[in-house]
């Protein structure tokens, strides 16, 4: 299977540049995957789809505002982008302009309260890099650090918070999940109020999520690895929706690959956390999911295939195609999608 099997055209102007003002006033393209009818919908509509006794599951990570904008000792303008917290407050980042960000180089952030040193260059040409800062590194960079949008979203983004979903708590991930930006708190609220239970896994978003597929067949791509866990309440919770019949339904194809990496061999679900880089192509079969809710993604993405493994490519490019002739936003910020 080729990787221009899963090319679709996309005017740029549909690439979706800033958030909706609400975030439930989206639309939403459902695709019934077994006949594939599709229906325009707007995105509170969803909770017609959900049945008393389906569960919902949400990724709770939570996008670090990784993106640090300083300058050197001389007065140039530096960047690095924080991509793995290596401990002992030193991170491989990306660095801008890395001619200039070499060994002993010293970057300055806000009014000096947090600088780096680099440490090393490696091979890709990332940087290892060393803080000095007082207090908390977190809490520093709250302040400090700015969101790191996707590189095809050049608006500058007003309210941070917009980046983030509603429910996410658990700081780690370099991009947002972004399937689960379109729900707001009295959206869950209606779909619980209707006998849906909502349940929690922590997948941390990496940024080879954007990361382009080279290889001309698509089992010559290699997937980059993401932290993923499951509580002992959500594994129970999924259980249970199992056990009485109701069906699993991901928020984000971050929820999907969780589940995918975590189910055990017989469908069931425990307590675990793990690296996975489970890459879901079509021929995959699934062991945990019944349902998806996601965005649309990019031409010959990663993420376009696994959504092609779940509901048929042709099901997949004719309601892209249908999305493009309606005028749909796109990516992440744009509208959404529904798979069932």
């Amino acid at each position: 299977m080729k990787t221009s099997d899963f090319w679709y055209d996309l005017p740029e102007e549909l690439i979706a540049q800033t958030p909706l003002r609400k975030r439930d006033a989206s639309r939403l393209l459902t695709l019934n995957k077994t006949t594939g009818q599709i229906a325009h919908k707007s995105f509170f509509d969803v909770v017609d789809y959900l049945q008393p006794g389906d569960c919902l599951v949400m990724n709770d990570s939570r996008v670090l505002p990784a993106r640090l904008l300083g300058h050197r000792p001389t007065g140039g303008a530096a960047e690095l982008l924080l991509l793995k917290d290596l401990g002992n407050n030193e991170w491989e980042c990306l660095a801008k302009p890395g001619r200039k960000l070499l060994e002993g180089q010293e970057v300055i952030f806000g009014n000096g309260e947090l600088s780096a040193t680099v440490i090393s260059v490696l091979e890709d040409g990332n940087r290892i890099v060393r803080f000095q800062y007082e207090g908390i590194f977190l809490e520093v960079l709250e302040r400090l650090g700015k969101m790191p949008l996707p590189p095809y979203i050049k608006a500058e983004l007003q309210d941070q918070e917009r980046y983030q979903t509603v429910y996410s708590r658990e700081l780690g991930s370099a991009a947002a999940p972004t399937a689960g930006l379109h729900f707001t708190n009295e959206l869950l609220d209606k779909i619980r109020a209707k006998g849906v239970n909502t349940a929690f896994v922590t997948l941390h978003v990496g940024l080879g999520t954007f990361r382009p597929v080279k290889a001309e067949e698509i089992t010559q791509h290699h997937m980059h690895s993401e932290l993923c866990m499951i509580s002992a309440q959500t594994a129970a919770l999924l259980n249970e929706t199992k056990r009485s019949g109701g069906r699993i339904i991901c928020v984000g194809t971050t929820s999907c690959r969780t589940l995918e990496s975590l189910v055990n061999e017989d469908g069931t679900f425990a307590e675990k956390s793990s690296w996975t880089d489970i890459f879901i192509y079509p021929g995959y079969k699934f062991k945990a999911m019944d349902g998806l809710i996601t965005n649309f993604h990019l031409p010959e993405s990663t993420l376009v295939m696994l959504v092609s493994a779940f509901a048929g490519r042709e099901n997949v490019l004719n309601a892209y195609e249908n999305a493009v002739k309606e005028r749909y936003r796109f990516f992440s910020f744009g509208d959404a999608m529904l798979i069932y």
